[in-house]
């Protein structure tokens, strides 16, 4: 593995323990006695910042050799998932509004598995590629994949709302 890369993924798994933490001591215990719809309320209203992703496409922002395999497939897939949130934040209530959440947290989660498998493996990205959007893979996105972990938990969890419990 080269330096280049050694740092990456030392900087993604770093935020994923630092996220890691965050949620579990702070997030979840705010969460877990709310009703499903209040508690995934701020998820997805965090998840509707996913735009942020078209920055793979902004020339000067990225560089010019980072690979449209990678960077198509990222920005238009962060884009429908902030597309997703926003809707399922705005049906919540409604039981199409679940049914949304089911949709946001299935192509949501899938769209970074497919970005990291691309980014390592597919496209063999190399970091510097990234450019100025080095920093959404390494801090939001690990919090964002914690989140979708959240999310399915009180989905699964459904209405009752428990007493007590850890993650």
């Amino acid at each position: 593995m080269d330096q280049q890369l050694a740092l990456f993924v030392t900087s993604v798994g770093l935020s994923f323990v630092v996220w890691g933490v965050v949620v579990t001591r702070y997030l979840w215990p705010a969460l877990r006695s709310q009703p499903r719809h209040r508690a995934l309320q701020p998820l997805l209203l965090l998840h509707s910042f996913r735009f942020i992703g078209l920055a793979f496409l902004v020339p000067g922002v990225v560089s010019p050799d980072l690979p449209a395999a990678f960077a198509r497939p990222g920005a238009y897939g962060d884009l429908i998932a902030a597309v997703l949130a926003l809707a399922a934040l705005a049906a919540i209530r409604s039981p199409l509004g679940i049914g949304l959440v089911w949709v946001f947290n299935v192509w949501g989660t899938a769209d970074f598995l497919y970005a990291f498998y691309q980014g390592l493996i597919g496209v063999g990205l190399e970091p510097g590629q990234l450019g100025a959007a080095y920093f959404i893979p390494t801090v939001p996105v690990p919090l964002l994949l914690i989140t979708h972990g959240l999310a399915f938990r009180l989905l699964v969890r459904g209405e009752d709302v428990p007493t007590a419990g850890g993650i």
